[in-house]
């Protein structure tokens, strides 16, 4: 059949077929040279930029693609290696080339043919990368968006007169022909609707082709039933109503209501239940104050008389659970939801007012989870499946708090990854008064999320079912791909950053806007009954029955007691609360199997090449290890792992550089100086019978990172897991992390928490920023029982004082001050057999085998902490003192003053002198001055107070020149033993 007999649609396919290769190779001559093309070519191909490729790929699949590879530097495997030019060879020149003329058409119909299909392509692609900008996603309809000149078909040389004209697209959008009004109305419905999606930064073929299939295909909807759609207004009732009622209840009481984002609880419930569907078993959630107790109440199902009760001023634990509690929106809860017969776990974190916080502290407890059902680390894809992290951020916080890309910076971590978190903002478009264009830089909250290549969806708050749709998009994508997601829902906020504010102070146009925006859960209603779904009086009934259910609970609330505290349950049943005296746990462990880690530690493969310096050590290890004599410090932590590995108590470790440790010392990864693979000996003590030792070099991040720890440690109470910073005063990066949850969570939210941070902490002359890991700072934070502080001098006592952490009941965090210097001072070892018998963690500990006066011919008792007591120590034996006592405090919080006191007992005639290196306003100085004091009170002892040996006050925590700091280390020394 001759081509111009042919339907328009077979003669457009038919000139493609004929030359699209050429135009392939056309297009691949102007990139390597745009002279050896005729100039039209160059104007043309010049507007297509870097995209040429793949939209000629698009046209004619892969005979274009192969066409030009070799522009986008990929090879053609079937073609020879390209010969190489002989020496003062030229490269023959290219001449320009035309389009080749196919039968019954002329060169400029072929051209003209294909120049509409290329630019089509190319609006079609803009549409893709830039349609959103056209979206309509303001509910308010005040986000006046400005045309784009690449949306536009006259930016492609397009008219009016080629409206109606039929063009060949090869299939995309569906379609191997359309007109141009066709292709626009496409377009535009599909990206610049209700949802606005950026996914065209995604680098990954498969999924970038994944959501567009999805969003331009015929899937590109769910399909709501007339009982879907029933149900969604339901559940816009229930949460519109739950906020309404509280505020005629309690009209101006904070509760950070969701009003005018409402449509949030039907969203969340879609991952639920297609979730479900897709094999999720558990939901972690994590959410700010906004819309939380409407989270509680209509998704996690907590009782409306148990949050009325609260309203009313009662606790929301039984009253015989001790702690400060919090306020109604920072609590947390778990339940379960059955969805078409798939149960799902649910478990909202409680969190602070610091907002983004708790974005870490989810990802860690969603990992933990994952080993747990997997029991494998890492954990396998299908747990991945199994449980599932979802976030729920507000615009201003998700664009503004650095918390936010450095959990993102986690997602596709190897010792962090989760398989991906569902973040949902709630768009109120304003952070309590500051408006968009001063809080962000960019268009939107989420440019961040394209750092990890998330996809994007915007989606308008007040189109219930385009917000469930990209919602249900979002769970297929994450548990197809197993990455990170976001849905941006654009809506407001009704009411001020809180029930008793007034926003019109600062955004009087916005909220005269609002005042007059019918809701959400109203338009809705109207659409189903225009739809014929339902009538006026079923959408009113709705409403009524609601209503009447609020009373019920309403009533119900003022004699409602919660009858248990939600703790201790699940993997923490068989744990109890802290005792109030002195609980040591059983640490000692049998010499046989101390041999028998120890000398697991110095093997390596017989063909694994280990690097000199590090043979030498691990020699040096065995040898200690077979003599029990001189245990050092990095010897006495991994004898504490191996241990707890033997006897089914996994160990987690992380921060920067925690393979090799800072300081060179630990080296429990070691590396083949040949070929650079790894080999880990604690997890060859015992192969197939013990627990996994998990070690991770951290990325950059302090915060992000311990509170992905504080996440793991919540959920897994008999694994040790341990975070370590580079340095110690690294740690204040990770402040919010520490003040918020790592203190005060078992106050607040009755969690406890077993997490251990080593902090190498000590005066050696490194400056300020490498000396202090503000010891003062988590001092000051000490009380009820919080919290463990450390600064252990010895390596059998940092021994017990880790698995102390597991062999006890309960569970604490404990912090402690590493040592730096010590790690390799040659007094700083213990013998093997202080780790066996029935040995255990020594709070306060007093000096043996030192040659002393008797104990009533003492002068002066020195007391210190840490890394100044063998320097101490040091300088009395070159003095050859022997009428001063040195004693240590281990710990420091909970504060050992009845060990203390049997010390200070021994030595009646003795004054008592506190040294320390730190700065008088610093360190422990403060902290420990009047319990010292205390302590000598109980005791009757005549010294009365303690006196001050150290460094005067200081701003910084250290000096940064080495010879002030050894005069002032002299300086302190030689005030504490000079009597």
């Amino acid at each position: 059949m001759a081509p111009y007999d042919q339907a328009p649609s077979e003669r457009l396919s038919f000139l493609f077929g004929a030359n699209g290769t050429f135009i392939a190779e056309l297009y691949a001559r102007y990139r390597q040279d745009p002279n050896s093309v005729d100039a039209s070519w160059q104007s043309f191909f010049a507007e297509m930029g870097d995209d040429g490729h793949a939209i000629l790929a698009e046209l004619n699949g892969a005979s274009w693609a192969k066409a030009t590879a070799k522009v986008i530097g990929a090879a053609d495997p079937d073609a020879p290696p390209p010969a190489k030019p002989g020496k003062g060879d030229k490269a023959a020149p290219t001449p320009a080339a035309a389009a080749p003329v196919v039968q019954g058409f002329t060169a400029e119909q072929v051209r003209a043919a294909q120049l509409d299909s290329l630019r089509a392509l190319m609006l079609i692609r803009n549409y893709r990368v830039r349609g959103h900008l056209l979206a309509k996603l303001d509910p308010l309809g005040m986000d006046k968006r400005a045309e784009h000149a690449e949306l536009d078909y006259r930016h492609y040389g397009f008219t009016e007169a080629d409206l109606d004209r039929p063009i060949f697209i090869n299939n995309v959008l569906g379609m191997e022909t359309a007109t141009l009004r066709q292709i626009v109305d496409a377009v535009q419905r599909t990206y610049c609707g209700s949802i606005g999606v950026e996914f065209m930064h995604i680098q990954d073929p498969e999924q970038k082709a994944w959501i567009q299939e999805r969003i331009e295909g015929i899937r590109n909807q769910t399909d709501f039933t007339v009982n879907g759609k029933k149900a969604i207004l339901q559940r816009l009732t229930a949460a519109e109503g739950f906020e309404r009622f509280c505020q005629v209840k309690w009209t101006g009481t904070k509760r950070f209501g969701l009003e005018g984002g409402e449509v949030l609880v039907p969203a969340i419930e879609q991952v639920m239940k297609r979730g479900g569907q897709m094999g999720l078993k558990e939901i972690v959630l994590g959410m700010a104050h906004r819309g939380r107790l409407n989270v509680l109440a209509n998704v996690m199902g907590k009782p409306f008389k148990a949050i009325f009760s609260e309203f009313q001023g009662n606790p929301a634990n039984p009253e015989d659970v001790q702690g400060s509690g919090d306020v109604k929106y920072h609590m947390g809860t778990s339940s379960d939801r059955d969805f078409d017969g798939n149960t799902i776990h649910l478990s909202l974190s409680p969190n602070p007012s610091h907002l983004e916080v708790v974005n870490p502290v989810v990802c860690g407890r969603v990992r933990a989870k994952q080993c747990q059902i997997s029991g494998q680390v890492p954990p396998s894809d299908e747990s991945r499946s199994n449980v599932l992290g979802v976030l729920l951020h507000g615009d201003a916080a998700f664009a503004g708090q650095g918390l936010v890309p450095e959990t993102l910076l986690l997602s596709e971590l190897k010792g962090y990854r989760t398989g991906g978190i569902i973040h949902f903002i709630i768009n109120n478009q304003i952070g309590f008064t500051t408006a968009p264009q001063y809080s962000r830089s960019g268009p939107y909250p989420t440019e961040v999320a394209k750092s990890i290549q998330a996809p994007i969806f915007h989606v308008n708050g007040d189109d219930p079912e385009a917000v469930i749709h990209v919602s249900r998009i979002a769970i297929e994508f994450r548990q197809k791909f197993l990455k990170d997601v976001v849905v941006d829902i654009v809506c407001y906020r009704r009411q001020g950053h809180n029930e008793g504010d007034e926003p019109a102070f600062t955004q009087p146009l916005m909220y005269k806007t609002i005042a007059k925006q019918t809701t959400t859960r109203a338009l809705y209603a109207q659409q189903l009954v225009n739809e014929g779904v339902i009538t006026q009086a079923e959408g009113e009934g709705y409403v009524a029955e609601f209503n009447a259910q609020m009373e019920q609970e309403f009533q119900a609330a003022t004699s409602y007691k919660p009858n248990k505290a939600d703790w201790l349950e699940g993997k923490w049943s068989g744990l109890t609360p802290a005792p109030a005296d002195v609980a040591r746990g059983t640490t000692a462990v049998g010499l046989d199997v101390l041999k028998e880690v120890g000398l697991a530690l110095c093997k390596t493969p017989d063909d694994f090449n280990v690097n000199s310096k590090v043979a030498r050590q691990l020699k040096a290890k065995q040898e200690a290890i077979l003599s029990g004599e001189g245990i050092d410090w990095a010897t006495a932590e991994a004898l504490a792992f191996g241990t707890l590995l033997i006897e089914g108590n996994p160990v987690r470790l992380s921060g920067q550089d925690v393979g090799r440790g800072t300081f060179s010392h630990r080296h429990c990864v070691l590396v083949d100086q040949v070929n650079e693979n790894k080999f880990v000996p604690l997890n060859h003590v015992r192969p197939g019978s013990q627990a996994s030792f998990e070690v991770h070099d951290s990325p950059l991040s302090e915060a992000a990172v311990l509170g992905f720890e504080y996440g793991f440690s919540l959920t897994e109470p008999h694994a040790l897991t341990i975070w370590e910073a580079q340095f110690g005063d690294f740690v204040n990066g990770a402040q919010v992390i520490i003040d918020q949850f790592i203190s005060s969570a078992e106050s607040k939210w009755l969690r406890m928490s077993g997490l251990v941070m080593l902090l190498p902490h000590g005066m050696e002359g490194q400056g300020p920023e490498h000396s202090s890991a503000r010891l003062e700072r988590f001092l000051q934070g000490s009380a009820e029982d919080n919290w463990q502080v450390c600064n252990i001098t010895t390596p059998a006592n940092y021994f017990h004082a880790l698995r102390r952490q597991i062999r006890r009941d309960f569970r604490k965090p404990l912090i402690v001050m590493s040592p730096k210097s010590l790690l390799r001072h040659k007094l700083c070892v213990s013998p093997l057999d202080m780790f066996s018998a029935d040995q255990t963690f020594h709070r306060v500990l007093y000096e043996t085998g030192v040659d002393l006066v008797a104990n009533d011919k003492i002068r002066r008792v020195v007391i210190c902490s840490g890394k100044v007591y063998y320097d101490l120590y040091q300088e009395r034996e070159n003095r050859g003192i022997k009428d001063i006592a040195i004693v240590r405090l281990e710990q420091l919080y909970p504060f050992p003053g009845d060990a203390l006191a049997l010390e200070l007992a021994k030595y009646p005639n003795a004054d008592i002198v506190w040294c320390q290196e730190e700065s008088e306003n610093q360190g422990g100085w403060l902290f420990v001055d009047r319990r010292i004091e205390k302590v000598l009170t109980s005791i009757g002892h005549k010294a009365g107070r303690p006196i001050y040996a150290g460094r005067p006050d200081s701003a910084a925590p250290a000096t940064g020149m080495l010879k002030r700091h050894n005069q002032e280390q002299a300086k302190l020394l030689d005030e504490a033993l000079t009597v």
